[in-house]
């Protein structure tokens, strides 16, 4: 994790301060500068992408100053109506979690903010610019937008299509592509047995997607300078395609076949420094524990039905299309 530093921007000259870092709020100071805060941010739709608590941390901050927040909104890329995965549980918030919502949690950043501010407590001086045109069913490759990457490793809509599930591989040694040409899309580690992942039945029938097998090189993060042997997700058929349990499966079956090199990473991730990234990451032991148990990915996911029909109920009130 390498923190931002302060800047002066070089071509208007003014501050600019950075919120990755050890504070992650703007101080009483900062705010002062200004008359109100406009958040023009490319949310991923993804539950552990850190911009929507980034958001909270200034919707705190501008309840405590006194100043307004104006949120521009901004298409989900992965639209509005998938919802996948358990909600977040309240003993593993963190950076990458601090409300309860599901992995892939089917809202633009605007309609966050309105949840965040309403249901969660902010209660902030806030006003939402709404998209126009935007539909619920659109996915970012419908929009007819350019693509800014919001981050290096989300370098195209495919990307984040593809990140909620994929960013599960951060809490593990298994290579999330980083250091390659497509982060998220490929993965793999240098002890994987392609064979014997193809052989496996759930493998062979993920809805949506082709999985390539591939041998790639990271340039650099974990694995570095090493051949590793994985996988190409190509998504096919993106309504149908669930990213989430998609990688579960993956998960659980690098976990059965190769104990003897898969592992774990340890803390610190994303400022925590105790729990395990993994946990963090699922927003609950309890699934890494099941998992462990070799419990089937399907029977996990019921697990997580019911949460989701409430948080359905949750963010009714706040859907603006």
């Amino acid at each position: 994790m390498k923190e931002s530093k302060d800047i002066i921007e070089p071509f208007l000259k003014i501050p600019v301060f950075s919120l990755y870092k050890n504070r992650r709020e703007p101080s009483e100071k900062e705010m002062n500068l200004i008359d109100a805060l406009i958040v023009d941010l490319q949310d991923v739709g993804t539950r552990v992408y850190t911009f929507i608590y980034t958001l909270s941390y200034c919707m705190e901050a501008a309840k405590k100053y006194n100043k307004q927040i104006i949120i521009l909104d901004r298409p989900n890329p992965l639209g509005g109506v998938k919802i996948e995965g358990g909600l977040l549980e309240d003993n593993y918030q963190s950076f990458v979690g601090r409300f309860p919502m599901p992995m892939q949690h089917g809202l633009t950043i605007g309609e966050i903010a309105l949840l965040f501010n309403k249901r969660f407590g902010i209660d902030a001086n806030i006003k939402v610019i709404p998209l126009k045109n935007w539909k619920r069913d659109m996915l970012f490759e419908n929009t007819n937008l350019v693509w800014i990457p919001p981050s290096p490793n989300l370098p195209t809509p495919a990307s984040a299509l593809v990140y909620p599930g994929q960013v599960i591989w951060e809490g593990t040694n298994i290579s999330e592509g980083r250091g390659t040409t497509q982060p998220f899309e490929t993965f793999g580690a240098p002890f994987i047995d392609i064979e014997k992942v193809l052989s496996d039945y759930e493998i062979n029938n993920i809805e949506g997607a082709l999985i390539r097998p591939i041998f790639f090189q990271p340039v650099y993060n974990k694995w570095k300078d090493t051949i590793c042997k994985g996988f190409q997700i190509h998504v096919t058929e993106p309504k149908l395609y669930n990213p989430y349990i998609a990688s579960l499966k993956f998960l659980s079956l690098f976990l059965k076949l190769f104990k003897k090199n898969f592992c774990w990473k340890n803390p610190p991730y994303e400022y925590e420094f105790v729990k395990k990234p993994i946990d963090l990451i699922l927003g609950s032991k309890r699934i890494r524990k099941r998992i462990e148990n070799s419990e089937p990915i399907s029977e996990i996911a019921k697990f997580w039905e019911q949460e989701i029909k409430e948080y359905k109920k949750l963010i009714a009130d706040f859907l603006l299309y």
